[in-house]
């Protein structure tokens, strides 16, 4: 029977947020690749999304009737060749379960069957998810050595130029249209990958693991620790260790970032910089939106910024820092640890008409466009956060 695979999202997503809001658990970036382009391409087949009503239209389900074994996977579950065995020989109404935790389902058509415990499956193996935000830093180093396995095998780097000081090169990857030039390039902490037409400008100073995406940018004299990933289009400056860019976002200057994750379309001023261990090297808590309260996140943890949110020059961002999504940052203090979706400043709020329009000015800056579904989205959330019906 043929077999189409759905990424699922389950309530771990209201664990993720501000990410979580603007997208499915599985387009989340972690490594070099999203969730959803690993299993791509460890199943060799697209995969689509099974997610809440106001992202559905975006990420769309493709539900393959009626002699189709339609393959359910936890969104947030990472894939290795272990697990993805123990999914495909899941026959129709059986579930694969770890600890109790469901990881994933085989249902013929379109039925949901009511299972049992004799439809489970134990799995022995190891599984690697993200269930709070900060697991995606703190996964990043392990993602990106195996997303560089998986795109690099049995393939050869473009040339690395001659201007560059290189040490391992083995484990540094260049493809085509990539640019690096007069930097110091070290892959024996773990693999380099730049990717498509991609720029390391004059000066730069990186020690892998490092993931640059499509059209990414590290700007003159930007020192990069890993494991750090630049998203398609992002660009990187100043001092950046163990943080990851989701895309089109932008810190090209001056400033400290560190064990962070910041989303798409979001950009941080110049000279700003976060805290991510306090000084007396206590665990950082951290607003966890979904539950209502703090959590213990470690003892570090940067900033966690959502989609289509800035903050202003010499931003000065506090350990655990949760910024929601389309936040005007700024002034010459530190912020609240929680900044709710749609703040302006301290205590103001972005008006929706406003927040479309600059999320579309930030958009066309890196030559895209706000579409119909951006927006239903964002006005989706808007009123998630704020509890009003906006065609009253």
């Amino acid at each position: 029977m043929e077999r189409n695979y759905i990424l699922i999202d389950t309530p771990v997503r209201e664990l993720l947020f501000p990410f979580t809001h603007t997208r499915p658990v599985a387009t989340c970036r972690v490594g070099i690749l999203t969730i959803q382009e690993k299993w791509e391409r460890w199943l060799g087949t697209g995969v689509s999304h099974f997610t809440v009503p106001h992202l559905q239209d975006k990420f769309p389900l493709q539900h393959k009737l009626p002699d189709t074994v339609n393959i359910l996977i936890c969104g947030h579950l990472l894939p290795d060749a272990d697990l993805l065995a123990a999914i495909r020989a899941l026959e129709p109404e059986q579930e694969l379960y770890k600890d109790n935790q469901l990881l994933a389902k085989a249902v013929l058509g379109a039925e949901v069957p009511v299972l049992t415990s004799s439809h489970r499956k134990n799995y022995p193996g190891e599984v690697l998810g993200i269930y709070k935000p900060w697991d995606i830093f703190a996964l990043n180093d392990k993602a990106i050595r195996a997303d560089f396995k998986l795109l690099t095998a049995g393939r050869t780097s473009a040339p690395i130029s001659s201007t560059n000081q290189i040490i391992h090169p083995a484990d540094i990857f260049l493809e085509p249209g990539a640019t690096v030039e007069c930097s110091v390039l070290n892959a024996a902490t773990g693999p380099i990958y730049i990717g498509k037409d991609a720029q390391v400008m004059e000066g730069c100073l990186i020690r892998g693991a490092l993931a640059m995406n499509e059209g990414a940018v590290l700007k003159m004299g930007t020192k990069v620790y890993g494991a750090t990933t630049l998203g398609p289009y992002c660009t990187g400056g100043g001092e950046i260790k163990n943080s990851v860019f989701f895309g089109y976002s932008n810190k090209g200057h001056d400033g400290y970032l560190g064990d962070a994750v910041i989303g798409e379309w979001c950009n941080l001023g110049a000279n700003t910089s976060c805290s991510n261990l306090k000084n007396n090297v206590s665990a950082v808590h951290v607003w966890i939106e979904g539950l209502g309260r703090p959590m213990a996140a470690g003892n570090k943890c940067g900033v966690l910024m959502g989609d289509y949110s800035r903050c202003g020059i010499n931003t000065m961002l506090n350990t655990g820092t949760v910024i929601g999504v389309s936040c005007n940052v700024f002034g010459g203090h530190f912020p609240a640890k929680f900044v709710p979706s749609f703040s302006w400043g301290d205590d103001g709020q972005y008006r929706l008409p406003e927040a479309l329009k600059d999320a579309g000015k930030w958009m066309a800056l890196k030559g895209r466009t706000l579409t119909a579904k951006d927006s239903s989205v964002l006005e989706a959330v808007y009123e998630l956060i704020y509890q009003k019906d906006l065609k009253t």
